[in-house]
Order: structure tokens, then C-alpha cells, then sequence
């Protein structure tokens, strides 16, 4: 009996023991708040003039860099001999809904990638080449040429699992103050959308156009280089381009302007 006694009562303590474990177990992460419920993609902002640019295909300058990265994507690079086309074949079928996906967390990485680290990670790991710099004409025409692929469909990126850290973080990048002028990004793309910033008119801010033909530049930019001219903007010390910070950042980005169409390459003022 006194057996008996024992095991049940060990029985018991490892029973609730368990069952606090599992009560103090994390539930999945709860859902982020949506400041914007109706994004707004940055063409409801842009004028006539630039739209018709944008939308003829003819027209849009970012289409000489989009013939660069069909080029170079079937242009053997690096020791191994190999194009992008090797591996993926005819990006028209491969790459359609990659630019709409992405950022994403890369399992071998263990953090999140951008769609132009995506590329140098094929470029370093499978070709035998050298990275391409953030921002280069040759990875902004390698970019606007597999986003042109997913024109049309919704950003959808996945931010659940190993994955949510990550946009926590850039959840938390957005909405910090920084610079000599005491702002966040939303202090711009959300408290101020749709008002002049001397001869701007300040979008919500949404990167589905991306990359895009910036017209004060004369050429096709990364969203990178646009955040760090925005955080410039404020009078800050902005991040380098391809960091965690600015990859957190333009994950959470991406998922802010889930459910627009992408339109790289887009053109913007």
C-alpha cells in the first residue's frame, strides 16, 4: 500500500508538473497590429505623368535595366560555369511569385534574406562568383528583372515561425525615433500620407513597386538605398545597406504592404 501510495503521488506531481509546463509554454505569437488597414500602393500618389510612364512598358526607362538582368541571367558567371538559367531554367515559369514572397527566412542561414542576398547566396554558394554589390546596376537589373516575373501578384510574405523574430524586429526599427528631427518612419507613411512635404506628396510608404525607377536619380533603385535616404532625411546615421537592421526592416515593410500587387519595376518621382 505504501508502494502504491508513493507511485500515485509521484504520479501526481509529474502529471502537474506537466500540466504547468504546458501552461507556461509561449502560445504562437499573437497576430501584429495593422495601423493601416487600406494600403495604398504608391501609384494612388504618383501624378499622370509618372503613371504613364510606369505603365507603358515602352516608356519606362527600368526596362533597359530589366534587359541587362535577363542578360545576366542567362550569362554563365564564376568558377562553376553556371548561369542563373542552369538551376531555375526559364525565370518566366521559375521565378513567378518570387519578388511577391519575398523577404523570407532562409532555413540555412537561420535569419531572414532579401531577394537581392537571395541572389548573391546563389551567386557565392552555387556559381562560384563574387556578390554583387547592394544597390549595383547589376544586381538592381538582376532584381527588376525576377520581380517583373510576379507583376501583378499579391505580396504575400510569411511571417510565422523562425520567421517572426525577425519582422519583430523590424516592426521595431519602423516605429523607433531617431535623427535630429525626432521621427519614425510612420511620423511620414502613416500620420502624414496623402500631404505635401515641400514638392513631395508622402505615399503610405508601401515597397510593392520595388525595385523602382526613381526619377530624382535617373535610374533604378533599391528599396535599401531609399531607406537610407530616408533615414538621411530625418538627420540620422542610417545603416548599411544589406545589414539585419534594413533586412528587418524591409521584411516588416513587405508584410505591411501585403495584399497589393507587385509592380516592378515601378517608376516613382
Amino acid at each position: 500500500m505504501a508502494r502504491r501510495a508513493a507511485f500515485l503521488a509521484g504520479a501526481g506531481a509529474a502529471a502537474l508538473a506537466a500540466g504547468l509546463a504546458l501552461a507556461q509554454a509561449p502560445g504562437p505569437a499573437p497576430e501584429p497590429h495593422r495601423t493601416i488597414t487600406s494600403p495604398e500602393s504608391g501609384r494612388n500618389y504618383a501624378t499622370p505623368e509618372t503613371l504613364a510612364i510606369q505603365d507603358d512598358d515602352f516608356q519606362n526607362p527600368a526596362f533597359l535595366w530589366v534587359e541587362e538582368g535577363e542578360q545576366a541571367w542567362n550569362h554563365p558567371a564564376g568558377s562553376a560555369g553556371q548561369s542563373c538559367a542552369s538551376c531555375h531554367q526559364d525565370a518566366t515559369a521559375s521565378m513567378r511569385g518570387v519578388r511577391a514572397r519575398y523577404p523570407a527566412y532562409n532555413a540555412a542561414k537561420g535569419r531572414v534574406v532579401t531577394l537581392e542576398q537571395q541572389v548573391n547566396i546563389c551567386r557565392t554558394e552555387r556559381m562560384g562568383a563574387p556578390e554583387l554589390r547592394i544597390d549595383s546596376r547589376e544586381l538592381n537589373a538582376m532584381t527588376a528583372f525576377i520581380g517583373l516575373q510576379s507583376r501583378g501578384m499579391p505580396m504575400n510574405v510569411d511571417i510565422s515561425g523562425p520567421a517572426r523574430p525577425f519582422f519583430d524586429r523590424g516592426e521595431e526599427f519602423y516605429n523607433t525615433r531617431r535623427g535630429q528631427l525626432d521621427m519614425r518612419c510612420g511620423s511620414c507613411h502613416e500620420d502624414n500620407y496623402g500631404r505635401s512635404l515641400r514638392a513631395d506628396l508622402l505615399s503610405q510608404g508601401m515597397s510593392n513597386g520595388f525595385p523602382t525607377y526613381r526619377l530624382k536619380e535617373q535610374r533604378v533603385i533599391s528599396l535599401q538605398f531609399r531607406l537610407q535616404g530616408c533615414v538621411n532625411d530625418v538627420r540620422g546615421e542610417p545603416p548599411a545597406m544589406g545589414s539585419e537592421e534594413f533586412t528587418n526592416l524591409e521584411f516588416y515593410l513587405a508584410w505591411r504592404a501585403q495584399g497589393l500587387p507587385v509592380e516592378t519595376p515601378s517608376v516613382r518621382r
